[in-house]
């Protein structure tokens, strides 16, 4: 009996065979060589198959590299602004971090940009300090790596890199006690200005309560020694408040300086919230307002942040109270999260919001109006404008209705860099 059964099928007895299938021919394989030949494709020789994961269904599932990589398919702002959030990380271990839309992307900041390379070297060699590293600005690689050496500029920052404030929003580092004031300073930043060569230069500075003037003379014999280097130089100073005292505001004031800045940052109900408690809405007002007392013809600014919760009321609310001070230019940019340790950005404003509120701002009287996602304090479509508005007045011409006639070529110079 055993004899007649081929030897294929020595291994199995009868009762085997009744529980196995005939059509199941892949399972008695595994126990039998069968005498059919081969049907399937015999595997390439040193080709090994892997069984398929979980990480490698989600790769062949989702979109390919081509497609993650491709520029030319931006979201749209309705999509952008649906994608808060994303999870990054290995699985067990993944974090939320927050992704940006569009049209906040910006380029890195690189040393093989002539330009970019040049300021950082004139800056370091004379130890000053600028807001645009200090307070980690996304204009940074555009500004200092303009597409000329007249296009490039940075905002150097005076009285050192340290603040005696610590608001919520920014990221330029606080202390109680920061370093005394570099009596060299003034003569370092007139000294990088003159080799830049550039008509027209914002300069910031920290708020410096450790002072008993809050730094306004240092401020004010900078600008003066950088007018004397070049009388033609013109000199936007983005200030603080100096505690609140106004006769050091007017001091800074009568120094020379062509444009007077100086930010509220935000609606006066979220104020409280936003700014360090030192800083108040309608203190900021006053500043702006003994400013234009001390010098009529002087220009004020002032910059908000948008995505912080605001309201349209409170933004009404505010360019009413900023018109009736007698501010003259107002910007707009949306505001972006420093670090986790600051607070968290409420929403993100799309281009079209920014746009409606630069018209709003313009119906209502300001001279200019800069408004966009990435339009911060020194923005330079607002300098070539209001730097247009200077020189005709030191030419003897009025600024009014001709000087807003300029404003959409002295944006297209903006657009150029």
């Amino acid at each position: 009996m055993a004899a007649s059964i081929p030897r294929s099928r020595c291994l199995l007895t009868s009762s085997t065979l009744k529980a196995v299938p005939r059509s199941r021919t892949p399972l008695r394989s595994f126990a039998t060589t069968s005498d059919t030949p081969q049907t399937s494709v015999p595997e390439a020789p040193g080709k090994r198959s892997r069984p398929p994961t979980s990480f490698s269904d989600t790769l062949n599932a989702g979109p390919s590299f081509g497609d993650f990589v491709n520029p030319n398919a931006p979201l749209s702002p309705a999509e952008a602004y649906e994608i808060k959030t994303v999870q990054v990380g290995p699985e067990g271990r993944k974090k939320t971090i927050t992704r940006l839309p569009e049209w906040l992307r910006t380029p890195i900041p690189s040393n093989a940009n002539q330009n970019y390379k040049q300021i950082k070297k004139d800056l370091r060699g004379l130890n000053l300090a600028t807001v645009c590293e200090e307070a980690r600005c996304p204009n940074i690689s555009d500004c200092w790596g303009g597409s000329s050496k007249s296009a490039a500029t940075a905002t150097i920052m005076l009285m050192g890199d340290t603040c005696t404030r610590g608001c919520r929003f920014c990221a330029v580092k606080t202390s109680k006690a920061p370093p005394p004031l570099d009596p060299h300073e003034p003569e370092n930043t007139a000294e990088a200005l003159r080799r830049w060569g550039l008509g027209y230069v914002v300069i910031t500075v920290v708020d410096r309560d450790d002072l008993a003037d809050s730094g306004a003379h240092h401020i004010a014999e900078t600008i003066m020694k950088i007018k004397q280097k070049n009388p033609t130089q013109l000199v936007e100073l983005l200030g603080g408040d100096y505690g609140g005292n106004l006769e050091m505001a007017k001091v800074v004031a009568r120094s020379g300086v062509d444009v007077f800045a100086h930010n509220i940052e935000t609606t006066e109900r979220l104020t409280p919230f936003v700014r360090d408690r030192r800083a108040k809405f309608r203190q900021s007002l006053d500043v702006l307002r003994s400013a234009k007392e001390a010098r009529p013809e002087l220009i004020t600014k002032t910059s908000m942040m948008l995505g912080l919760g605001e309201t349209d009321e409170d933004l009404w609310h505010a360019l009413r109270e900023l018109r009736a001070n007698d501010v003259d230019v107002v910007t707009f940019g949306q505001y972006m999260r420093p670090t986790k340790r600051h607070m968290a950005v409420h929403d993100y404003v799309t281009p079209d919001k920014f746009e409606l509120w630069r018209q709003r701002a313009l119906d209502m009287g300001f001279l200019y109006c800069a408004s966009g996602p990435l339009v911060r304090s020194s923005y330079k479509a607002g300098e070539a404008f209001i730097e247009n508005v200077l020189k005709k007045r030191r030419l003897g011409s009025t600024a009014g209705k001709s000087d807003v006639a300029e404003l959409s070529a002295a944006e297209e110079v903006g657009k150029a860099f």
